[in-house]
């Protein structure tokens, strides 16, 4: 059995990973760290858990991978320890992600690691999953980047341009947050649009793509999920059949014939896709995506273990086989 720590347990990404990881039969988790409630049982903080495992501050003994759920800077400070000493890490925050002087940039913060950056490989399994296999040290995705880069990866070398991601999330991306704009009062029967100026997520899509993007991101009042609706030109003709192709092999890549919706993926790793060709303009090419997502799943916990599976040559659907959590 594979040994699991799991840093900062009581982040709702870090409570969604336990969920996947206690059914998983080639783990067992045995170590979680949450400062605010160290000393306490899961079963003390979270009584949808059933467990007798304690929380601690830090790690206290070894383990074969450690997952990080912790906020960006908090937790490069903390698990670039463990990369110098060589044990696998699958970092959930965006510190390992982009290159330094984007991520110094956008983030605005001094990067405590930098030299490991190059350590890790992004961890996005529908593009880099050859890397991913002989990689130690894993870089978690954001979830509005994995929401928009997944849909257009089979568009990489097509020339587009006019990208637009329009997204929409459930207040969960926001973390357990006591921010007032978060309250039910102000989210419930609402939806609102925010990071106007500049959403950290945009850099790390057109990283991605390499292609220019505009980023919009609202809050719905939802718990989880995001929706996100993708406009582009070509100056070609998309192959509405070979883009489906693309994702032949990558089980949780789906592209239907008709729009889909946010409760079909929730609480699976699924990203479900549905693109369309719009009426011609100017002479151009006019596209429309739609893609959702879990952003606690595939958006976070679940891709982290999609990941975990991917490095320890495990199927790579181990533990991810779930149904929508429907209505």
């Amino acid at each position: 059995m594979l040994k699991i720590g799991i840093l900062n347990i009581t982040s709702y990404s870090g409570m969604e990973l336990m969920r996947i990881l206690t059914n998983h039969p080639e783990v067992e988790v045995m170590q979680v760290t949450g400062r605010s409630q160290a000393g306490k049982t899961l079963g003390e903080v979270f009584p949808f858990y059933n467990g007798k495992l304690k929380i601690t501050e830090s790690l206290q003994e070894d383990v074969d991978l450690i997952f990080s759920a912790l906020p960006h800077k908090a937790s490069a400070e903390i698990i670039g320890q463990y990369v110098n000493n060589d044990i696998p890490v699958i970092d959930f925050s965006a510190d390992f992600r982009l290159p330094i002087d984007i991520y110094e940039n956008i983030y605005d913060v001094k990067h405590p690691y930098p030299s490991l950056i190059n350590k890790f490989i992004y961890g996005l399994p529908e593009k880099n999953k050859e890397e991913i296999k002989s990689s130690k040290f894993i870089a978690n995705p954001g979830c509005f980047p994995t929401c928009a880069t997944i849909p257009l990866l089979p568009l990489e070398n097509i020339n587009i341009s006019n990208i637009i991601v329009d997204a929409k999330t459930g207040i969960s991306g926001a973390g357990r947050s006591q921010n007032i704009n978060h309250s039910f009062s102000e989210i419930s029967d609402n939806i609102s649009a925010y990071s106007i100026k500049g959403h950290r997520h945009e850099p790390e899509i057109e990283n991605n793509i390499n292609k220019n993007v505009y980023l919009t991101t609202q809050l719905s009042s939802i718990t989880r999920g995001i929706f996100s609706t993708i406009y582009f030109q070509s100056e070609d003709k998309i192959d509405i059949e070979n883009y489906k192709h693309h994702f032949d092999g990558m089980p949780f890549a789906n592209v239907y014939s008709e729009p889909p919706r946010v409760k079909e993926v929730r609480g699976t790793n699924n990203c479900n896709i549905f693109i369309q060709e719009l009426p011609k303009k100017s002479n151009i090419n006019n596209y429309r995506i739609i893609s959702v997502i879990d952003n606690l799943v595939k958006g976070a916990a679940g891709q982290a273990v999609q990941n975990m599976n991917i490095m320890f040559s495990f199927d790579e659907t181990l533990g991810l086989n779930n149904m929508a959590l429907y209505p």
